[in-house]
């Protein structure tokens, strides 16, 4: 039997095709943090407030937050809450699930938005892009779950141990924290994983050669050609 060795060529070629994947989802993941970071800094140098663009939910002037809210954060610390989830579940998901992510990530924007329009308290303000990053680790987790092969259940392990917390924060626990977002955006991207969870090919899975070795004994292990049919009388042994 011959050992499990890896073939180059075949490795070479599947490595390609990841790597380019992997530089495309964390180059468009940074390309929208770095957005996020700019918006910061010019709210922060000039003074001026875009508490006009927040989501008010139940107002219908408040609307325009559905497409807005994501891009704005309250301080510092609020955006780099977000910015790392962010860059890594988008670079993430967008690796092994581009056709998928590329559907979900408006899904998401757009359903967060509104399940928090009609969750939220009126007179409330939301803001931030946590409703995102929630429906993004939800995406991961339950492709992992629903598709169940190797890559799929390494990804949702990996979501699910960085920002497993985030199973907590759906539901109310801190004045001041949108649970709304959060659980809008988490049923958004469970919503997105069951609706697409095939349009992504699985990864080629590396053979063994002793995957294609035909069998030649039977399970106890004594070999075809040994059976012997007839009366079924035993031979005497020899003098």
């Amino acid at each position: 039997m011959d050992l499990p060795l890896p073939d180059p060529a075949a490795a070479h070629a599947q490595a390609k095709p990841m790597n380019r994947r992997f530089r495309d989802a964390a180059w468009i993941s940074a390309c929208f943090v770095a957005v996020l970071v700019t918006i910061a800094a010019f709210q922060a140098l000039t003074g001026l407030s875009l508490d006009d663009l927040a989501l008010r939910p139940h107002d219908p002037d408040g609307l325009i937050g559905i497409l807005t809210a994501p891009l704005l954060h309250a301080s510092l610390e609020h955006l780099s809450s977000n910015a790392l989830p962010l860059l890594v579940l988008g670079t993430l998901a967008g690796t092994l699930y581009p056709r998928a992510t590329a559907r979900a990530v408006p899904l998401i924007w757009v359903l967060a938005g509104v399940g928090t329009w009609f969750l939220g308290a009126p007179g409330s303000a939301h803001i931030g892009a946590s409703g995102i990053a929630h429906g993004l680790m939800f995406l991961v987790f339950v492709l992992g779950l629903l598709r169940r092969d190797r890559q799929a259940i390494a990804a949702g392990m990996i979501a699910f141990f960085l920002y497993g917390s985030m199973l907590v924060t759906v539901f109310p626990h801190e004045l001041g924290i949108s649970w709304e977002y959060h659980l809008s955006g988490a049923v958004a991207g469970v919503l997105a994983a069951i609706a697409w969870r095939r349009v992504d090919p699985a990864l080629p899975r590396k053979r063994y050669s002793w995957e294609d070795e035909p069998d030649e004994m039977d399970p106890e292990g004594i070999h075809p050609d040994e059976i012997q049919h007839g009366s079924g009388d035993i031979p005497p042994p020899p003098n």
